[in-house]
């Protein structure tokens, strides 16, 4: 009897506990996390890799060499003209596309400038348009608006035809979701460019914006995650990654009690939590328990509940990240579906034009489910944000910035600052005025 009383046990239940959280992480892979999703269209994943091979010209120091037409490139900025406010980005005419394309590298291990904007946030720090986004990833979206906002309306102008497309890798993809949502909100700033012409592929993005802005603007931002990327999933603010790295097992420990005690619903109602931003497309190329890697295959959804939730503790999750294997995984995709489309009867144009109609027709209503399980979910309180599956139209632009000036003399306004303008939404989704900031 003695012997029992002595037993620990909230030792053993902690024990036991921390075992389960184990097990469950080592069983899951980066497969499970899109085994329920849609496959994607040859049309639709198309822009991909040509989107990782821009932003790999971001990486060469000599355009003469290149991934890309020297000529085409309009305009490109190194760290000596960005003085570490973004990473360095080009600007390219795609003339056989028909596409205007901004392109930003990602994160360099060598520069304390990107590590100071990657950790410019905390949970709350920054909202926007009725959610939350990464502070430090608007702030750089801001700066390249102010810089390249009068060479993008003259593009625009000259080639009134061109798609408008922001891109990036990790870092820079963050930023180009960032720069997305803001152009979308102030279309008349760029001219008389429509919604529908601008759009944004983020490569291994990090989690940059709240469930609600996420899902809202899938039918213009849409993320590529390569299997196990450790970035998407990584819902720990990456500040406390950083300060804890001496303390693993803390880290540990503390993960291991949020995944157990805290409900799902929970996480997906905190309206500070950020996530991957709009629609996401996941390259597969290895299954769980299986050896070497398979043919890719890419699956594509506007996740609510279950967007990369989970770390995969994978020896690729690293690997995973880097934007040469997102492109050669991807483009390796992209020919087993042209492959697959060959088989079929109709001429190329025509199966193309009808694929194009049909991909479209998928993603609006899968858009729209997507809102309809969002405002069953109540996300972060404020249903009223979804409410653009009614059958009224989506607003082209939002009423939580200022309007434009009437008059052609006024001076022209910084980005910055009407970013720092932007109303705000209260508990009952109604438009205020942004709360001063209190006296310091």
């Amino acid at each position: 009897m003695s012997l029992a009383c002595g037993l620990p046990l909230l030792e053993c239940v902690y024990c036991l506990g921390c075992a389960r959280w184990a097990w469950k992480r080592c069983v899951h892979t980066g497969y499970h996390d899109s085994a329920t999703w849609g496959h994607a269209a040859a049309a639709d994943f198309a822009p991909v890799p040509r989107m990782c091979r821009l932003v790999m010209a971001n990486y060469e120091p000599d355009l003469a060499a290149p991934l890309l037409d020297p000529s085409n490139v309009v305009r490109r900025r190194t760290y000596a003209d960005t003085g570490g406010r973004v990473t360095p980005y080009l600007l390219y005419l795609d003339h056989d596309h028909a596409d205007i394309v901004l392109a930003l590298r990602g994160l360099n291990l060598g520069r304390e400038s990107d590590y100071a904007l990657l950790l410019d946030n905390r949970l709350g720090k920054r909202r926007f348009d009725g959610g939350y986004v990464h502070n430090g990833l608007l702030r750089a979206a801001g700066w390249v608006l102010d810089k390249e906002c009068d060479l993008l309306r003259d593009l625009l102008d000259r080639y009134p035809d061109y798609t408008l497309t922001f891109t990036g890798h990790s870092l820079g993809a963050g930023v180009a979701a960032m720069l997305t949502m803001v152009v979308v909100l102030n279309l008349d700033k760029l001219g008389k460019v429509e919604r529908a012409r601008t759009r944004c592929y983020a490569m291994a993005p990090a989690r940059c914006m709240s469930l609600n802005l996420a899902v809202r603007y899938a039918d213009v931002i849409n993320s590529v995650v390569l299997q196990d990327d450790f970035l998407p999933r990584t819902a720990t603010p990456l500040e406390d990654i950083f300060k804890s790295i001496l303390c693993l097992p803390c880290l540990l420990c503390l993960r291991c009690l949020k995944d157990t005690c805290i409900p799902e619903d929970a996480m997906l109602k905190d309206p500070r939590r950020l996530y991957a931003p709009g629609r996401i497309y996941h390259i597969v190329e290895r299954k769980s328990f299986r050896c070497g890697r398979y043919p890719p295959v890419v699956k594509t959804a506007v996740p609510v509940d279950g967007r990369f939730e989970h770390v995969v503790l994978s020896c690729n999750a690293t690997m995973d990240h880097a934007i040469v294997w997102i492109e050669r995984e991807g483009q390796r995709a992209l020919d087993l579906m042209l492959e697959k489309e060959r088989a079929t009867a109709a001429p190329s144009n025509q199966r193309m034009e009808r694929d194009e109609m049909a991909v479209q027709r998928e993603h609006v209503e899968e858009h729209k489910v997507a809102l309809r399980r969002a405002a069953t979910l109540s996300v972060s309180g404020m249903a009223s944000v979804y409410g653009t599956f009614n059958g009224g139209p989506r607003p082209e632009r939002s009423e939580s910035f200022p309007p434009p000036a009437s008059s052609s003399q006024q001076p022209r306004v910084s980005w910055n600052d009407l970013i720092e303008e932007v109303f705000e939404k209260d508990e009952d989704g109604q438009i205020v005025l942004r709360s001063p900031s209190p006296p310091s």
